[in-house]
């Protein structure tokens, strides 16, 4: 099988199935007569953009994140909406945006900012509860804090008004 088609299909599998880990996918992939292996897997999730994100029960799961109906206002609401239920803290030091996200949030956060595309933002790095945005100068850092903090503190004012 092709590449095209092995992520075509990885695709209809996550909006089909929930699949919760590499290993899910490798065996739904098997059941198609799909030989792959992990490096092959781990790839395809990294050119496809797929994100592990929690469903209703609590749980992680695999998510398509970057498809090409996803842009622009679509993110960023889906920021100030992700801001709103997993953000802890925000700061900077020196030419770092530093974002403290509950446990296992980290990763959908970055991958959210990425799609935004802030021009100022290098590049974002997730783990398990931070994202570090790396940005030009420290005066960047500063605006990118200040961005989010307003972001973060509109959320907040408003559920205070509910």
């Amino acid at each position: 099988m092709h590449k095209n088609e092995r992520q075509t299909l990885i695709k209809q599998m996550i909006n089909q199935y929930t699949i919760r880990s590499q290993e899910d996918l490798i065996t739904r992939l098997q059941k198609e007569h799909v030989d792959i292996t992990q490096a092959t897997i781990s790839r395809d999730i990294r050119d496809l953009g797929i994100v592990k994100t929690i469903d209703e029960q609590g749980k992680p799961k695999f998510t398509l994140y970057n498809s090409p109906q996803t842009q622009g206002q679509v993110e960023k609401k889906k920021l100030v909406s992700l801001f709103n239920d997993v953000v802890i803290k925000i700061e900077h030091v020196q030419f770092l945006t530093i974002i403290h996200t509950l446990p296992d949030n980290a990763s959908l956060l970055a991958a959210i900012i990425d799609e935004v595309h802030f021009p100022e933002v290098k590049c974002s790095l997730a783990g398990f509860d931070t994202v570090v945005l790396i940005v030009s100068d420290e005066t960047y850092a500063t605006e990118m804090e200040n961005y989010f903090n307003e972001i973060w503190q509109a959320q907040t004012d408003e559920q205070l008004k509910s």
